[in-house]
């Protein structure tokens, strides 16, 4: 492709799909009465949570060729992302998800992502190269490496980019996405993510996805083996416990979960994801942008949909005020 004629402070690379959510809490999918429609996906869901954060944000992947694609293209660009590589792929339909919500702690996902999701199709040839070397942050995903051709993609960028500004590599391993048996063995995974750790800055994800890059699952086991496989600072997702993030410049910070009224997990991540970014391009010192990404975290577990939950500054800065007082 040709050189491109901006830069973005954020540019991800992954899932893109439609969230079809429940607009009735506490009730079985089988008799729920009507939906809500959402962009979802959680690479589109970073650049989206970022880009309500201020940033110049882009997401490169693939949609169907058909109604819920250009949805997903008028949905990107209402959130402020730009999206010049978002390109319909004529052979698979766009992926759909369902969930179901039981609060505070039981919400299971439906994904509807064959026989192919699009957004594995996106082959090295069709890459901006000048773009994602640019960028001041590239977002990777575990799911990306999951399936030929994105997985030659997306160690195609992660070689051209070279360590470039930040690059960040979520671990997300989620083998309930894919056809393919193999991914479901995390011996089977672990290579492709070692591979991609020798090219990352950051590496970010809970303690399953942190045992299948590493091996190891004790927290700070973890966050040492993600160090020593390249990258300099290693984010543990706890859960209930908080979140664990240790640079190799040997500083670290454990921040506790801001405590909210859950109304739907799905998306909590992504919104750390977007103010993990956000923080890191401001430059504040870690413990600061932990505190803020559990926040934004929070808020979007307190709200029905996950791309549409992703809050403003103003909204983190309010929260963060009231949880210390």
């Amino acid at each position: 492709m040709a050189e491109s004629d901006q830069s973005f402070d954020l540019i991800t690379m992954g899932r893109i799909g439609v969230d079809l959510y429940p607009l009735q809490s506490g009730v079985p999918l089988a008799r729920v009465e009507t939906f809500g429609k959402f962009l979802g996906g959680s690479a589109s869901n970073v650049a989206v949570a970022a880009a309500r954060l201020g940033r110049n944000t882009a997401v490169i992947t693939r949609t169907g060729d058909d109604p819920f694609g250009a949805y997903l293209h008028e949905a990107l660009k209402e959130f402020g992302v730009d999206d010049r590589w978002v390109a319909p792929v004529a052979a698979y339909p766009t992926p759909v998800t369902f969930c179901e919500i039981f609060p505070p702690d039981d919400f299971p996902l439906y994904f509807y992502r064959q026989p192919k999701a699009p957004d594995l199709e996106i082959h090295s040839e069709e890459l901006d190269y000048f773009a994602i070397r640019a960028s001041r942050v590239f977002w990777i995903t575990g799911t990306g490496l999951s399936q030929e051709p994105s997985r030659s993609a997306t160690l195609a960028a992660l070689k051209a980019r070279d360590k470039a500004g930040t690059t960040v590599f979520d671990l997300d391993w989620r083998p309930t996405l894919l056809n393919d048996s193999a991914w479901k063995d995390p011996d089977e995974a672990r290579p492709y993510y070692t591979e991609a750790l020798r090219h990352v800055t950051v590496a970010v994800g809970n303690l399953d996805e942190c045992e299948v890059a590493t091996g190891v699952r004790e927290p700070r086991a973890c966050a040492e083996a993600l160090l020593e496989a390249g990258v300099e600072l290693a984010v543990v997702k706890q859960g209930p416990k908080g979140v664990l993030a240790v640079h190799r410049d040997g500083t670290s910070a454990e921040v506790p979960p801001v405590p909210v009224e859950v109304a739907n997990g799905l998306g909590a991540g992504d919104a750390f994801g977007g103010s993990l970014v956000h923080g890191l391009l401001a430059g504040w010192e870690l413990a600061e942008i932990m505190r803020y990404a559990n926040a934004a975290g929070a808020l979007v577990a307190s709200r029905l949909a996950c791309s549409s939950a992703m809050p403003t500054e103003a909204e983190v800065e309010d929260l963060l005020a009231r949880a210390t007082l």
